[in-house]
Order: C-alpha cells, then structure tokens, then sequence
C-alpha cells in the first residue's frame, strides 16, 4: 500500500530504456533472478543483469545496501532500469534445460557472474513495479546464455543445496541465522534451491518472498514463546516514506499491523471500511495468509521477532504503519521490511506499565503526523486481548 496506487497495483512506469543496438551483449548478473507467477505452472524465468560488465552490478539487486545508504525510490528506479531481465519459459517441476541451470547457478552465488546473452528480441521500456517484488524493466525473451566466469557459491550455501534430505524451511533458518539475507534466500527458494528433493519447484518470486518472511518468523517464535515477557516498550523510525511505530506490550506473543496513509484518506483494502488497513493473529499465530495488510505484514513481523529473540523475550506487540507521501512508487515489500529494521535500530523507551506506553504512542503520531489513534485503539484485538484476559500469574 502506498500514496497514489493501492497495495494490489501493478504499476507501470516509463523510463530511460537500455540502448541495446542489437540482440547479444555481455554482462553480469548482480546475481539475480526473477520468477513471475503468470501462466503458472508454466511460468516464465529471468537472469537479470546490465549489458556490460559493471564492477557495480552487485548494488542493482541490493534492498539492504539500498536501505543502508538511504537511497531514495527514485535512486532505486535508477538502478533497477539498468538491468535486463533475460527470460525464458519453464515448467515449475522441470529442472532439465541448459537455461534453468544457468539461472539456478547465478541464483546461488553471492558475487556477480559475468555472462554471454544472445535474445530473441529487443527489450521492452516498461518498468513494472508492484507493492511485493523489486522493480522489473527491460525484458526480453532469451535465446542462450552462456557463463563466462565461474559463479562464486558459499560453501555454506552449497551444502545445504545439496542436501535433499532437508525441508525448506530448515535450510532457510540455518542459512539466515549464519547471516545469508532474506533477499538471497527468497531468491533461491524461488529457483528451486531449498528442501526435500521430490518437493522442489520454482515458486514465483512474489510468493517466495512471503514464504520466506513466514518461515523464518515461524522457526524464531518456536522459542520466543517460552521467553519473558518484555518491559511495556517503544521503537519509531522509518525508511523512504514508511514510518513505523512499534508498541511492546508487557503479555505473551500477540501482534496486530495497522497501516495508513498520511494525510488519511479511506482505505479500499480494508475490510472495515475505514481509513486504516489491519491485521492480527493470536499467542498461536495466523492459520491462513493475512486479509488486508499483504506481505506487507510478513515483512514487517520478521526484524520484530529477531529483536525480540535477541532480547530473549516475548510480547504483545502493536505496529502502527504510516504512509507518506515520500512512498512515491510501489517498489516492492523489501521497504518495509527496512523501514521496521530502521525503527527497531533506534534506541527503545521504556514505561512503567501499558497506559504510558499508549500516551506515548499517541502523543508522537499527532505530533509527526496530526493523526489521532484513538479509534484504532478502540478496536485493537490485541489491546482488548490485554484488558480482558486472565493471566495465570493471578493465580500463582
């Protein structure tokens, strides 16, 4: 969800197109690639990369560089129109084909791979953006690629690759707590990468990307559970027009996303046809994908609950999402998953209990934003979990 365009937009935006002059160039790939989700399962896949070798390539496909440097959505348009996304056709299940193997061997590698692309023909100059993937400009239908330097694979990487005895979700909780980026995982679970071998299958990038968040998120709250609970705590911060405030609440596991645009103006996604779009789930989490909120919700849970195990506690906690207008383009769920990393690195406050907690949480959205939250509170599930719930603690 953004300023100008609604969370399930497809947007299409002209730029600059690359001067290809003919069909064959030479370049690297940052290493990225795409799978889309249209006509699945035969569904089309792409080796991105710039049309000459770039010793800067590796910043085109980089959410967490970007974020770091705080570059701005149209710094990231930029970068993103200078890649090519050579695409071909696939199966979902057919892993035979020079083609898919060259993709499955840039998807594994942490450094550019130099390559040799011929195209059936020229690229297209739309650059497509929606609120889940990176920006996509430039395709064009490959005839062959060849790679010309060998790909750069961790070894840590490579093993759990080439483990067909381990599910997908465990080869993403190892390969992320030894520090690989959610934005390489999703990647080469999308190829194929990850899990048992008779389960293996491209899965569209927009959906890997989720999956990813979930799976990850899950295999950290098998064990926030049993922490402590947290002191009533507050982080605030922001990246590139996303501003999140998040609230922690003195209880057992619980969150609840609110998002809103800012000025406020109604929400069409919303189920409650207010200007607010929200979702929830309970101690025992969601049982089916979120209704409102979209990956935006998964992205955002992620950095929260690997806070929160870095901290060896649990909490109900409430995140409230602002949207403004510096949210130009919908360039992908990577934004918020940066924006809450961004709020959670300040410093926290800290409260004696739950009401100075949500004097604060009000106070500084009216100031930064002229946004009274009286009545989300008012119909926050989480809150009214807190205020009506009996503790076991009353009893002991």
């Amino acid at each position: 969800m953004g300023v100008g365009y609604s969370s399930r937009d497809i947007v299409k935006f002209n730029v600059e197109s690359i001067n290809l002059e003919g069909t064959d160039f030479c370049g690297n790939s940052p290493p990225t690639v795409f799978v889309g989700r249209f006509g699945y399962p035969n569904v089309n896949v792409g080796v991105m990369s710039p049309v000459k070798i770039d010793e800067r390539s590796w910043l085109y496909d980089a959410p967490e560089e970007w974020a770091y440097r705080n570059l701005s959505a149209r710094d990231v348009l930029r970068l993103r129109s200078n890649l090519i996304n050579s695409r071909f056709k696939s199966g979902i299940k057919s892993f035979k084909g020079k083609l898919l193997d060259v993709a499955q061997e840039v998807g594994m590698a942490y450094k550019p791979v130099d390559m040799e692309v011929n195209l059936k023909n020229k690229p297209s100059k739309t650059l497509m953006m929606n609120y889940i993937t990176s920006p996509i400009n430039n395709s064009a239908t490959v005839n062959r690629i060849k790679l010309t330097s060998n790909p750069k694979i961790e070894t840590k990487v490579d093993k759990v690759v080439s483990d067909n005895d381990l599910k997908s979700v465990d080869a993403l909780f190892s390969l992320y707590n030894k520090g690989v980026s959610e934005n390489f995982l999703s990647k080469a679970l999308s190829i194929g990468l990850f899990g048992l071998k008779k389960n293996r299958k491209l899965v569209p990038t927009r959906w890997s990307i989720t999956a990813t968040d979930d799976s990850i998120t899950k295999k950290f709250l098998n064990e926030i559970r049993h922490f402590d609970e947290v002191e009533p705590s507050a982080f605030f911060g922001g990246y590139m027009g996303n501003h999140y405030l998040i609230m922690m609440f003195k209880d057992v596991w619980g969150f609840e996303l609110f998002e809103m645009e800012s000025p406020l103006k109604s929400n069409p996604w919303s189920k409650t046809g207010k200007f607010y779009a929200t979702d929830f789930e309970d101690f025992d989490g969601r049982k089916k994908y979120v209704d409102e909120t979209a990956g935006a919700y998964y992205a955002a849970r992620l950095p929260i609950v690997e806070k929160l195990f870095q901290m060896r506690n649990q909490a109900g906690v409430i995140v409230i999402r602002i949207i403004t207008e510096e949210d130009e383009f919908p360039l992908g769920v990577w934004t918020c998953r940066e924006a809450a990393k961004k709020s959670l690195a300040s410093r926290p406050l800290i409260f004696s209990d739950k009401e100075l907690l949500l004097n604060y949480g009000k106070a500084v959205l009216k100031k930064k934003f002229g946004i009274d939250i009286e009545s989300i509170l008012k119909n926050s599930k989480l809150l009214n979990r807190i205020k009506t719930q009996e503790r076991l603690i009353k009893w002991l």
